[in-house]
């Protein structure tokens, strides 16, 4: 036996199916595929249609829903607005009411409070006794009259209360209002012995003053029209037979003469201003008396002295001494000084003390 029989004996045989499986199948034509493919197709469709219909059905029925729903949310949000801005007006009405009773409420409490006050203030006028009510008015008008005398300068006004107290305090006859009545004595006479309160006479002498000022020789003016030239005297000629040269000297001095002073300088500022200056000082000082007239009228005290005595010192500088008018000028001014010195506001402070005792009751 040969190789090529052996290999056939052994190969594996082919499996033969049955004769069932073996049967051929019957073709399915081309026209028949494509009538079940079209089927399928048309089936699928015709799914996915009634699924979109179905999902067009409900999402329309869900939107409706939720439009129904904002519509009814409007529809109470609308309401409660309104229902807010009606009570919001209402409130506001309310607070309107409130503030405006408040108000009167307020305001009767107010007047009640001032009726109370009246009402207390006359038990206690009613309670007091006809002492007490002298000394209150007494003293009343006295602090009055001395607050007038302070403005205007004037003592006439206290003057004129401590005289109606006194007659209103012996009317009364009333042992207790003895010391009362000795202090207002002593203001009184204290008040008249100063005689400084009324500052007519001050007034005046400044009025004068100033119209001095313009007529007042400045030193300047004083010293260019005394001296003269070094060596030559003031009243020497030129002789008649003088020679030619002697006469042109003669010239030359009276030239220098008229340039060249000499004398004593005590205050150089003095001399060496310009007529505008010395204008310009006579204004200042003018200013400065108007100050003071000021202050005497307002009771600046110190600040009318401390003006007069800037004016002194200008007028003892600038201003020729030896003048009957700068004389005059500080006689005045001298006596404004004084005077002023002894100005001085009005005290009343015995008659104060013993008002206040009689007050207490002591």
């Amino acid at each position: 036996m040969s190789t090529a029989a052996l290999t056939d004996e052994n190969a594996p045989r082919p499996i033969v199916p049955d004769a069932v499986s073996a049967a051929p199948m019957p073709a399915i034509s081309r026209s028949d595929a494509a009538l079940l493919l079209s089927r399928i197709a048309f089936g699928l469709l015709a799914f996915i249609t009634v699924l979109s219909l179905v999902l067009v059905v409900v999402l329309w029925q869900r939107v409706n829903g939720m439009r129904e729903q904002l519509a009814r949310q409007g529809a109470d949000a609308i309401a409660q607005s309104a229902e807010a801005r009606t009570l919001a007006r209402e409130a506001n009405d309310t607070v309107r009411d409130t503030a405006a009773r408040l108000a009167l409420n307020e305001t009767r409490v107010a007047e009640v409070a001032l009726q109370r006050s009246q009402l207390e203030e006359l038990m206690q006028s009613l309670s007091r006794s006809r002492d007490e009510n002298l000394v209150v008015d007494i003293d009343s008008a006295v602090r009055l009259a001395l607050q007038q005398a302070q403005v205007a300068g004037n003592s006439e006004p206290l003057l004129a209360a401590l005289k109606a107290a006194e007659q209103r305090v012996a009317r009364a006859a009333q042992p207790r209002l003895a010391p009362l009545s000795r202090a207002i004595a002593r203001d009184t006479d204290r008040i008249r012995a100063s005689a400084s309160g009324d500052s007519n006479e001050a007034l005046q002498r400044l009025d004068e003053l100033i119209r001095l000022i313009d007529d007042l020789p400045a030193l300047n003016a004083v010293a260019g029209r005394s001296g003269g030239m070094i060596g030559m005297p003031m009243n020497d000629a030129l002789p008649a037979d003088a020679p030619w040269w002697q006469r042109v000297l003669w010239q030359v001095r009276l030239e220098a003469r008229s340039l060249v002073r000499v004398g004593r300088i005590d205050q150089p500022e003095a001399v060496l201003m310009a007529p505008e200056q010395v204008f310009f000082l006579r204004e200042n000082l003018k200013l400065k008396l108007l100050h003071t007239r000021l202050a005497l009228l307002s009771r600046q005290v110190d600040t009318a002295r401390a003006e007069l005595v800037g004016v002194t010192a200008s007028l003892n500088r600038y201003f020729d001494p030896a003048s009957r008018r700068t004389q005059a000028a500080a006689t005045v001014l001298q006596q404004l000084q004084g005077h002023v010195k002894t100005v001085e506001t009005p005290r009343i402070d015995d008659t104060l003390a013993a008002l206040a005792t009689a007050a207490a009751g002591r």
